[in-house]
């Protein structure tokens, strides 16, 4: 009798707790060999030690994959050219990684031949929309898997499950927190800070200092762009990746780049989330800053709400979207003049921009001052007021504006009331 093979899942593997318990589980419910895949978008410290944790485990493969570099260029650059910040705090560190990891993960189902992929997402979060939609974007053949939106275990008790199978997790129960970091933030949940009235403990937090104890000096730094893209710091020219980590430890160490926030999430639920993302606030900061120089009142108005919707899809887990194809398309546009230098002031947990220069500002020093050299004419400003102001005038004379006027001897509502 010939023994029918076992079927394979990929697994989105971290060496995290959830992931780790992962691989024993699926060998265990699914009855499937479970090959895993690091993908390091950066804040991986050790692979091959994620990799042999991975076989030890119980994984009859395990790969890794460094996309650090694509992972700036092809999803962080892009966010940075639109301005994406959801609900005005958080710059997606996490959100933007999902995408990449799913798309790498279908390829190497399909390469191994598997039927399903898996991933440790829960089922109130997020993650869980970004993998299964962006599987089934781009895989939607391979079944998809989320133990722990299966098993029903509480945190706790996945830990305890952890320690009575000998699986080794790099968390505990008295600092249960659930980490995530790439180049492009750090975020922090679980344990005390699910009560928001509790402020973060300052060892949450490995990238920033407190901003009590920053330097007492202001530091400042020069960020160079081209077409809308940071390319330098202090006039040294830098790839993408080495100039994110730089100006990590820089703003870092200035206390800048901690956010707390009540957040949104897709599936109904306020959380409360922390982050460290000292690189985006001064490159979102400074990228805003040149735009407002070298674009109209009108483009500036019309990208808010593009920054606003890409921020959305980027979130909510619709990278893979025509919708988000076509906005890069306009952004990317928006963007042919958005080059030149942002210098950037650093103190104590705020970034203030001090100086902005551009080859295709659209300041003009002669029009702009009120000193000699003054070019506007200020004559001017009478007739375009007359027109600017003239359907109001319009209206005043056909309609009554406001309240209308009181007959004599006829009292208001408001006198009426106090009598």
């Amino acid at each position: 009798m010939v023994k029918k093979a076992r079927g394979k899942v990929v697994l989105a593997y971290s060496g995290g707790l959830d992931t780790s318990v992962a691989i024993k589980w699926l060998a265990d419910n699914y009855k499937m060999d479970v090959i895993t895949l690091c993908v390091n978008i950066g804040g991986v410290r050790d692979v091959d030690g994620i990799r042999q944790k991975a076989l030890k485990l119980g994984a009859v493969k395990s790969f890794a994959v460094d996309a650090r570099d694509e992972f700036i260029e092809d999803y962080v650059f892009k966010a940075v050219k639109a301005d994406a910040l959801y609900e005005g705090q958080y710059p997606l560190a996490t959100a933007l990684g999902r995408p990449l990891m799913a798309k790498l993960l279908v390829d190497l189902a399909h390469m191994e031949g598997a039927t399903a992929v898996a991933h440790g997402s829960t089922g109130k979060g997020n993650d869980q929309v970004r993998f299964d939609v962006s599987v089934l974007a781009l895989g939607p053949d391979l079944r998809i898997i989320a133990p722990a939106r299966e098993w029903g275990m509480t945190r706790d008790e996945t830990i305890e499950y952890a320690q009575r199978h000998k699986i080794p997790v790099p968390v505990k129960i008295d600092r249960p927190y659930s980490i995530d970091e790439n180049p492009w933030g750090r975020s922090i949940e679980c344990g005390i800070l699910e009560n928001p009235w509790n402020e973060p403990p300052e060892d949450i937090y490995e990238w920033t200092r407190s901003p009590a104890d920053a330097p007492d000096r202001a530091e400042y730094v020069e960020i160079g762009f081209e077409e809308g893209l940071p390319v330098s710091l202090n006039g040294k020219k830098m790839e993408g990746l080495p100039l994110i980590e730089k100006l990590n430890v820089m703003a870092g160490r200035n206390g800048i780049g901690r956010i707390d926030h009540m957040e949104s999430r897709l599936v109904g639920i306020k959380s409360r989330e922390n982050y460290e993302a000292p690189a985006a606030i001064v490159i979102l900061k400074s990228h805003l800053a040149l735009e407002a120089m070298t674009l109209t009142r009108h483009q500036l108005r019309y990208k808010e709400r593009v920054a606003q919707e890409y921020s959305d899809l980027i979130y909510n887990g619709l990278w893979f979207s025509n919708q988000r194809e076509d906005l890069d398309a306009y952004i990317d546009s928006s963007q042919r003049y958005v080059s030149g230098t942002i210098r950037v002031k650093m103190h104590k947990g705020n970034c203030v921009i001090v100086g902005r220069k551009s080859p295709h500002s659209l300041y003009s020093f002669q029009l702009a001052t009120y000193d000699r050299g003054d070019l506007f004419d200020q004559s001017d400003s009478a007739s375009f007021i007359r027109i600017w102001g003239l359907p109001l005038k319009i209206q005043a004379q056909a309609q009554v504006i406001g309240f209308a006027p009181l007959k004599s001897g006829k009292k208001s509502r408001k006198d009426k009331a106090k009598k």
